[in-house]
């Protein structure tokens, strides 16, 4: 049983941002403080990644932990009310999020994940970043 009412529901699930989340803006600041110049959301790629470094060949999914199910992180809770919706809606963006990185793969592009955990810990977030560049922060 949910413990707000279906209108109060629909109004704070529209209020949820796909395109300049918070951790999306921590990493696009981190990036920049860094020199690194990028294009964001290209719809002209697989997936519209939230961050491409086109020098690199590079796109980067700022992945919410909730929305697309990091394994093992705290945020990744499954609702205890209508798991009959959010169980195939949890596993469409899965299946969704591996098919986007296989064609930007296949077209030559590097993919990397930084989870929205990640964003929470300047530490993790720059360990994160320097393995998946290769580069030393």
């Amino acid at each position: 049983m949910d413990v707000v009412d279906q209108a109060t529901r629909s109004r704070m699930m529209s209020g949820i941002k796909s395109k300049n989340t918070t951790p999306e803006i921590i990493v696009r600041k981190f990036l920049h403080a860094h020199g690194y110049r990028f294009r964001l959301h290209r719809a002209d790629l697989p997936g519209k990644p939230d961050i491409v470094l086109p020098r690199q060949r590079t796109c980067i999914f700022v992945n919410g932990c909730f929305w697309h199910r990091h394994a093992g992180c705290k945020y990744t809770y499954t609702p205890k009310s209508r798991l009959d919706f959010w169980l195939p809606k949890f596993a469409k963006n899965i299946e969704r999020d591996r098919i986007n990185q296989q064609a930007l793969q296949a077209l030559g592009w590097r993919t990397v994940v930084i989870w929205e955990c990640y964003t929470k810990n300047l530490d993790l977030l720059r360990a994160e970043m320097s393995a998946a560049l290769g580069v030393d922060f």
